[in-house]
This record gives structure tokens, sequence and C-alpha cells, in this order.
């Protein structure tokens, strides 16, 4: 179907003076847009339901102008699936613009397309309005069988991405795990000083007279360095060994130390090596503190001769007995049981360290206690975060999305003492939990027609119905509630404090109660929830915004 908007050719002839004054006025504030031409067409007015028409509309201008196409609601009584982008198209010195719209509707009947407006610079076009006809699906009744009605079955609840999360934690937990070890539990290879450091106090002294040799000081005239490095190797191995003062004590009272142990034949040194030791330490503070500069083959003299004391000094070293190698292997023992802590330590600490930093991360950006209770767990929580469920309930039906599918609760109505209503009624928990829905249609069987329904009276009756429950220090409001789909009713709401379970203790809480009726049936919305809870909060304004009646379904 193809529609098309276009100027008529009107000239001054067909009017008097006046008017072509005030015609040449309007002439010249739309002569911007003129030349404009504007279409629009549909590939199709008659559709089932739910399948797509494309609404397209076309319009040839200048490159200059400024069109806008309508957008949004403006197809309504159809729904618009998808707004598609403009195309463009070059014809000679004009420009073809054309939108296309994807509607559709899932409720049968006739319905009418309003009139679109295009905006051309400062100028307003119309389109036609175009009726369209939505087809039900006939349904075969011949050729196919007709069986009885399913029995209510249990449903699984779908997937949730709870997998990802626990690959997340993994993964982070193995980045952890791979720095900690890697920084913290490797092996690492020894450097240089810690390979000297685990030598035997022999071969380090004899290692330290190595290292001298490799250094140029004699050829550098760098006397002072020269015995420094000299004597603190000797001394180093008498530190250990020997008298474990020997790196703090001076000359005198080094060689006075070595003297006492001779005579107390704690140690066998010769006498000569004593003497040789004295002259080479007073000659090294000679070298250190007077700057004198001995002659070269003397230094050279000098380290010949700490080489031999030094296998003087291990020669008459007694041998450790078993005790002392028990206590050198537990110091060894103890050695490593302290740098085991000490990882340990670290290790802890680090994880703590990034534990904390990450809850007060998330904390900062979704609340501390959100973080708090999906690490430790929130009844309200998971259901606000599960998957809810959408259904309808009831006839007629209502239609309304909880986090959990609500229960038929088979009642008896003469066990009521009233056999002339019908009750179906469907829940989900009970009164002074976390949250609690129930849902009840009430079909009134000895109502007249035409006779209304008293919706307060209809709350007030419920209200006493909580009372009986044990429901205490009830606080009553009562206002008008329309639904999505304009569903007119009431709705009473308030606080109160509610049983928990068979005990007597109470709980505060708060409720919202929404009342409908159409011809001879009631429906009820009762739903409570503990005050202070946010989730449960939550939930009950997605539940409550989410309901919808169908009182025209058969």
């Amino acid at each position: 179907m193809n529609q098309i908007l276009r100027y008529k050719r009107i000239t001054f002839s067909d009017f008097g003076f006046s008017k072509v004054l005030v015609f040449s006025c309007v002439f010249l504030l739309c002569s911007g847009v003129s030349n404009a031409q504007v279409k629009f067409s549909t590939d199709a007015t008659e559709i089932k339901i739910g399948e797509q028409i494309t609404y397209q509309i076309e319009v040839e201008t200048d490159s200059t102008d400024l069109v806008v196409f309508p957008e949004g609601s403006t197809f309504s009584p159809l729904e618009l699936i998808e707004s598609y982008k403009i195309d463009t198209t070059k014809n000679s010195d004009r420009f073809n613009l054309i939108k296309k719209y994807g509607l559709t509707q899932f409720d049968s009947g006739a319905f009418t397309i309003p009139a679109q407006k295009i905006i051309i610079n400062e100028k307003v076009l119309f389109t036609d309005s175009l009726n369209v006809r939505v087809n039900p699906v006939v349904l075969d009744t011949i050729n196919q069988g007709l069986y009885d009605i399913k029995p209510i079955m249990s449903v699984e609840k779908s997937a949730s991405n709870w997998w990802k999360t626990i690959v997340f934690i993994l993964l982070a937990l193995a980045v952890v795990a791979a720095l900690l070890y890697w920084f913290v539990w490797r092996k690492k290879p020894l450097s240089e000083e810690e390979k000297i450091a685990l030598l035997p106090p022999y071969d380090r002294a004899k290692l330290a007279l190595q290292q001298l040799d490799e250094h140029r000081y004699l050829e550098e005239d760098a006397y002072k360095e020269y015995y420094s490095e000299l004597t603190m190797a000797i001394r180093r191995y008498l530190d250990e060994k020997v008298y474990d003062r020997a790196l703090e004590s001076t000359t005198d009272e080094l060689i006075s130390r070595l003297r006492l142990l001779k005579d107390g034949n704690q140690i066998d040194l010769s006498l000569e090596t004593i003497k040789n030791l004295e002259s080479i330490f007073k000659r090294a503070d000679l070298v250190k503190f007077a700057k004198s500069a001995p002659d070269k083959e003397l230094a050279k003299l000098d380290r010949n001769t700490i080489d031999k004391e030094i296998d003087q000094v291990k020669a008459v070293l007694p041998e450790p007995n078993e005790e002392e190698k028990l206590l050198n292997e537990q110091y060894k023992e103890a050695q490593e049981r302290k740098k085991k802590r000490r990882k340990i330590v670290i290790s802890v600490f680090v994880v703590l360290g990034l534990l904390t930093a990450t809850f007060i991360g998330f904390g900062m950006k979704y609340g501390f206690n959100y973080v708090k209770d999906t690490l430790f767990g929130n009844n309200s929580l998971e259901l606000l975060e599960g998957n809810w469920v959408r259904s309808d309930y009831g006839f007629p039906p209502i239609t309304i999305t909880t986090p959990e599918v609500l229960k038929r609760i088979q009642l008896d109505s003469s066990k009521n003492g009233n056999a002339e209503v019908d009750y179906t009624t469907f829940n989900f928990g009970s009164l002074g939990n976390n949250l609690n829905i129930t849902l009840n249609t009430a079909n009134l069987k000895n109502q007249k027609p035409g006779d209304s329904i008293n919706l307060i009276a209809v709350a007030e009756k419920s209200i006493q119905d909580l009372e009986n429950k044990g429901v205490a220090n009830i606080f009553v409001k009562n206002e008008k509630f329309v639904t999505p789909n304009n569903a007119e009713g009431l709705k009473t709401f308030g606080s109160a404090n509610f049983p928990i379970g068979n005990s007597d203790s109470l709980v505060e809480g708060e409720y919202i109660l929404l009342h409908f009726t159409a011809e001879n049936v009631i429906q009820q919305i009762i739903i409570a929830w503990q005050k202070d809870d946010e989730y449960a909060a939550k939930m009950v304004e997605r539940i409550v915004n989410s309901v919808e009646l169908k009182p025209d379904a058969e």
C-alpha cells in the first residue's frame, strides 16, 4: 500500500486581494520546505498475531533541509519492535531519505496506526492514518486431537551464572598463589654473597685471601684497603672458631685473649703464631691509622703469613663432639623453621591485605552491606538476584512477577463457613518471614448482576483476617492503585507486627494489600515483609509494578 502527500497548485486568481496578501506571507514562511515531498507505505495491512509490519516513510528534500522522523510510541496501539537507520539515496540534486520501522501487535482485532508527524525545518507534515487487521491464529480442532490438561509439575530453575563467579574466584586465587610462590616460596638462586655465607669459616677465610689477590691494591698503593681486608679475613675466622669478640676487639685485646686461651689449654696455638699475628695486626694499625706505607714485598709476605696462620689455627682446633654437632643441627633446623614461619606470615598478610582491599573496593562501589551479604549469604538478596518468574494465576488471570513460583493451596470453603464463595489461593512464604506473597481470587456465587462491591469494606475484612492470624499494631492507609495496563483497584498499606511461626514473638514489618473487582469476582494480593530489609523492599516494588489484570480473558 502506497500513499503520497502532495501540494495542490493554487493561483492568485482564486483569492481576493487580502487573501493573496496572507497567502504571500505564508508562502514566504514555508518556502524552505515547499519542494519537499513525503510518502509512506507498508508491506502489509493484514497480519497474524505477532507478525511484523514494515512501515516506511520516504522524504524527498534538499541537502540543506533538517528532517525529523517520528520516534517512540507514536505508532500505538501497535508496538515498535525496531527503528531502522535512515537510508539515504541521491536523485539528481535532491536526496531521498527512507526511514523504516518494524511494528507488531499481540492482540487480534482491527487497529489504526495514527497519522505520523514529520518535521522538515520548521514545517510540520503528517501522513495519513492506516488501518491494520490482526488475525488470530486459527486452531485446527478437527484434525488435531484434544487432550486432558496435564497435572501440575515441579519445574527446576534454569541454570544461573554461578559457575562464572566460581571461575573468576579460582582464577584470582591462582594468580595470588602464583605470585606468592614466585616471590616468597620459590627457592631462589643464591647470590654470590649468599653462596659465600654458606661456606665453612675456613673456606671463607681462604676465599677472602684469593679475592684479595684479585684486587690491584698493591699496584695502586692502596695499602689501607689491602691490610683492612687481609686482617679482616683472619679476624672473621678467629671470631667464629676461637674468640667470639675478635671482630670488635683491639689488637692488644685480641692478642691478650689468644695468650689466655693458650695458657688455659683451651687452644694449642704456638707462640710463633701469636707473635706473627701480633706483628701483622700492629703493622695494619699503623697503615690504617698512621698512614704508614710498608714495602710491597713485606705486604705480600704478610699475606702469605696470614694464609699459613689460618692453616695453623685450623690444625689446633679441637674436633666438635657429639653434643656440639647436635647443637649445630638444632640451630640449622631452628633457622629453617624461622624462615618457614616468616614465609607463612608474609603469605597470610598478603592474602589478608588482598581480601581487605577487595572488600573495600567492592564495598565502595556496591555498598559494604551488599558485599557482606553476598559473601556470607542473605536469603532476601538471593531471592532478589535469582531467576524471577512471570506467570498468570487464577481466573480472571492476574499476571505477576515473583522471585519464586506461587504454589496453589487447596481451600475448602465449607470449612470456612462460607460455601457461597469459591476461593483460589496461591502462596509463597509465610507471615513473619522476610517475604510473604498470597494471591486470592474469590468467586461470589450469589452476587447479583449490577451489584457493586465495596473494596474498602473488603480491605477492612482483610485487615481483620490479619488480626485473627496474630498480626498486631496494624497501621492502615488506603489509596487508589492503577496497574500498568490501566486496571484500577484499591491499595491498602502500612506497618504491623507479624508473628514468627507458632511462637509468641513478633517482628516489625510492612504490608501491601491490592484489591480488584470484576463482576462477581474479588481479586486480592497480600504482600508482607520484614521492616528495614532493603532487599525485600526492592522485591516488593518490583512485584507491585509487575501486576497486570486480564479481565477479558476467555
